[in-house]
């Protein structure tokens, strides 16, 4: 069996990602390929579109949210997710009960008395009758349950109901309070049932945008357990790797591998990117010194295909301004680059500058 060290995996990682070079494809074929976009932070997946796709415009994303072809709704490990309507009514169901277990194993000493069935019953129709914000629909059901705060049934709802986020939230340029409403109301279209065969399909996609890939990783990605009747149907069709820790990795056939030695440009991601999060090891991507940061909501910087600096944007006075923390010292070629694509960054945000869009990198 072949073994990939962590480069090779590096490297497969950023062709399968889209970001070892920009891609023209549309923006809800994009999203599809990847199995959505963490969207825990409204505006972040505009970043992460931009950094893969050849000539990026937020309108384009803008308008699959209005048309309501693209929605934000809790998927994986039980964080919202940018999604197409599609995979929003396929893979809701699948994580469904995955979702209900994280939250009520968070929730439960908030939830003293409170019967999840009442309360999902009592739910609904706040939230098929217009967009609300959770803690409004809680407060109106609030008097049934005397003592448990409405912030904790509104999370509740959040998870046990299959719920959107509506725009204006999350449209770029745009602010927004959190407003929600079903997905069947939302799409006019019923979720789809659940199946076997839908699973299969999302191990195979993960692959497909994440592999190769232990199922160690799988699970962490998709924080559904049970998969492993899944693997099990499917290994007669996978092809298999190790990695230098002696892990078994699985992947589709037809998975790019890309020569490790393929120049990688700089590429930034946004926060909570699954380029980073879609791995249980993620040694592949980022050192395990600066793991930590993967969960705070640092954006991170790619320099040769590695989280190698953090970064953030602030628009003031009719200009935007870049800022970048490298994690290690940058090379003279390295730092050219990542300057250059900082300034094409910045024109995402201020695209008609009064002053001068300005990037610095912090001397480490």
């Amino acid at each position: 069996m072949s073994v990939l060290d962590r480069r090779a995996l590096n490297r497969a990682l950023l062709a399968r990602q889209l970001l070892l070079q920009r891609h023209d494809m549309p923006v809800a074929d994009a999203v599809e390929h990847l199995v959505g976009l963490q969207a825990q932070e409204p505006l972040e997946p505009y970043v992460g579109l931009w950094s893969r796709l050849a000539g990026f415009q937020p309108s384009a994303l803008v308008e699959l949210l209005l048309s309501r072809r693209a929605v934000r709704t809790l998927l994986m490990r039980r964080t919202l997710h940018l999604v197409t309507a599609r995979d929003c009514v396929a893979l809701r169901p699948v994580h469904q009960a995955m979702l209900v277990s994280r939250m009520w194993s968070t929730l439960r000493r908030a939830l003293p008395g409170v019967d999840l069935d009442e309360l999902t019953k009592l739910g609904r129709p706040l939230f098929e009758q217009r967009p609300r914000m959770l803690t409004e629909a809680a407060r109106a059901i609030a008097d049934r349950w005397p003592g448990v705060e409405p912030r904790s049934l509104g999370d509740a709802l959040s998870t046990l109901l299959p719920l959107v986020q509506v725009p204006p939230r999350g449209v770029w340029g745009e602010r927004g309070a959190a407003y929600n409403t079903t997905i069947e109301t939302w799409l006019g279209r019923p979720l789809e049932p659940t199946s076997p065969a839908t699973v299969d399909a999302l191990v195979l996609r993960y692959l497909a945008a994440y592999g190769p890939a232990a199922t160690a990783d799988l699970r962490a990605w998709s924080g559904l357990s049970g998969l492993r009747e899944s693997v099990h149907r499917l290994r007669p069709s996978l092809r298999t790797f190790r990695d230098e820790r002696g892990r078994e990795l699985l992947d589709v056939p037809d998975g790019a591998l890309p020569d490790p030695q393929t120049p990688a440009p700089p590429r930034f991601l946004p926060a909570f990117d699954n380029a980073v999060l879609g791995y249980d090891d993620r040694s592949r991507v980022i050192d395990a010194e600066h793991r930590g940061l993967s969960v705070t909501g640092a954006r991170f910087l790619l320099v040769d295909g590695r989280v190698s600096g953090t970064w953030a944007v602030t628009v003031d006075d009719g200009a935007a301004t870049l800022r970048i923390t490298p994690l290690r010292a940058l090379t003279t070629d390295e730092r050219d680059a990542v300057l250059t694509e900082g300034d094409s960054l910045l024109a995402m945000f201020e695209p008609e500058p009064r002053n001068p869009n300005t990037v610095s990198i912090t001397d480490v």
